[in-house]
């Protein structure tokens, strides 16, 4: 008898121990989600971010201008340019803002640019950025890159083209569209901006300097 109830009391025990590590293992699982899950909902979310990219361009000549005043985030890069390009003064021309998903592409088309002739004058530019895919990756360092394959800039400007008279009185002067441009893939650290190239803007002597950053949106 008394080895009866020993031995009840032996499977009770052995009963409740297995429910309570049952029970201890289930919640451990609850509270650790597996490392495909994780990773699985980190993608996820990285694959959702919006981010904000912006184009200048920059007019880098020997003439004087009215205003140089440039972005304080530009501060770096000018002081770059100064010390590599033989130019007196820089102004910015214009600057493009645009918002991408991580992945996503960027294809602009406007009608004027850097390349002095105004929007609104009878022989205006034409000017298209592009990005072929814009991603965010992290370097060796573990720091935040964003990568631009693809990227190209370019624009049609015109080019009067004079002509004179066998009689040494001019004639009316013809236009040609010449087309300009950069194409390259580009990584550069989130948020800093970089020197993408520069572009010779004509008999002025002036160059386009294109300026990019990108940055995760906030909202």
């Amino acid at each position: 008898m008394y080895v009866r109830k020993g031995l009840g009391e032996m499977v009770l025990a052995l009963i409740i121990a297995l429910v309570v590590a049952s029970s201890s293992v289930s919640v451990l699982a609850q509270g650790f989600p597996q490392t495909g899950d994780q990773e699985k909902a980190s993608q996820t979310k990285e694959n959702q971010t919006n981010l904000d990219t912006q184009l200048y361009l920059i007019v880098a000549t020997n003439q004087e201008i009215e205003d140089s005043r440039l972005p304080a985030t530009l501060d770096s890069v000018v002081k770059q340019l100064r010390g590599s390009l033989p130019f007196k003064n820089y102004r910015l021309a214009a600057t493009l803002v645009n918002r991408v998903m991580n992945g996503g592409r960027l294809d602009l088309r406007w009608v004027g640019g850097a390349f002095g002739a105004p929007a609104t004058g009878v022989n205006p530019s034409f000017s298209e950025f592009k990005v072929r895919a814009v991603t965010l990756s992290n370097n060796a360092e573990g720091q935040s890159l964003v990568q631009m394959a693809g990227f190209s800039y370019g624009a049609r400007i015109p080019i009067q083209i004079g002509a004179v008279a066998s009689t040494g009185a001019p004639v009316a002067a013809a236009i040609n569209y010449e087309s300009t441009g950069l194409n390259t893939d580009i990584s550069m650290r989130e948020g800093e901006p970089v020197v993408v190239g520069t572009l010779n803007a004509g008999p002025s002597g002036d160059a386009i300097i294109l300026v990019v950053s990108a940055k995760r949106s906030l909202r």
